[in-house]
């Protein structure tokens, strides 16, 4: 399974960040958790029973929906930004 690298976490944190020191903001987390996702969901069609990583994709996906939600009903042009430059379903 291929982790995600420190210029890829970097690179996502330059695009997302509010601010310059900002590291940990809805939209950041969101957006590494979205690269996670997409990661771990191509290792699982190669390795099907992998049971456990799915339930860890399963983790993932619902935090990022709970992330989702918050940033839903605080700042909603955020959260319609964030949803087209990642490419998530609504």
């Amino acid at each position: 399974m291929t982790l995600i690298t420190k210029e890829e976490k970097q690179e996502l944190i330059g695009k997302f960040k509010r601010s310059e020191p900002d590291t940990g903001s809805s939209e950041v987390q969101i957006a590494i958790l979205t690269k996670k996702i997409n990661l771990l969901t191509e290792h699982l069609k190669i390795n099907k029973y992998d049971h456990s990583s799915r339930r860890g994709l399963l983790r993932m996906v619902s935090r990022r929906r709970r992330l989702l939600d918050y940033l839903k009903d605080r700042e909603p042009q955020r959260y319609v930004d964030v949803i087209q430059a990642l490419g998530i379903r609504k």
